[in-house]
């Protein structure tokens, strides 16, 4: 479950860090589908994880989501209340999560961004998953790892996208392992 960053907007979706995840684990027969919908907030995916849920039944959910509300300037905490419901929904269908959290451009101030990390800093704790802080923590801020609009990355770092969540997801996967 994520946003224009993990429905790798404005890159062939071939070269994006999902689908890279899914040729990864392709060999160890995961199943990985990709519920990202670029201009996804928190409260959208909310509202599309229960139907996800039901039809996929998945052992792992992966959700990337805030970013959305955050450049729109939702009040962190009704961005907590909606990723909460999607981790206990998840965790209620006995799948286990992986939260990645996301930062802001210095634009919308520090307080703002604080806020916002401290939102998915309290669910990991809250809700003991597994957790990245940042997805786009192992990117470079230089020009030429981003697109035009200086928000969504380039196919060239995607890699280092997906070997970041690979290292955050790959504990659940082994977890689910006989």
């Amino acid at each position: 479950m994520g946003d224009s960053l993990s429905a790798a907007y404005g890159i062939n979706p071939a070269d994006g860090w999902v689908n890279r995840l899914r040729e990864r684990l392709a060999p160890a027969h995961y199943r990985t589908v990709n519920a990202s919908v670029s201009g996804e907030t928190s409260q959208g995916g909310q509202q599309r994880l229960a139907a996800l849920l039901k039809r996929e039944a998945p052992s792992v959910v992966i959700i990337e989501l805030g970013a959305n509300d955050g450049l729109r300037g939702l009040d962190p905490q009704q961005i907590q209340t909606n990723l909460a419901q999607m981790i206990s929904m998840s965790l209620n269908t006995k799948a286990r999560v992986l939260l990645i959290g996301i930062d802001l451009p210095a634009n919308y101030g520090d307080e703002y961004r604080h806020s916002l990390a401290r939102v998915y800093a309290n669910l990991k704790v809250q809700y003991k998953v597994a957790f990245l802080d940042n997805l786009l923590k192992s990117v470079p801020i230089r020009e030429e790892n981003f697109q035009a609009d200086h928000l969504h990355p380039v196919a060239a770092v995607q890699p280092n996208i997906e070997e970041s969540v690979y290292r955050a997801l790959k504990p659940l996967l082994t977890a689910g392992r006989p």
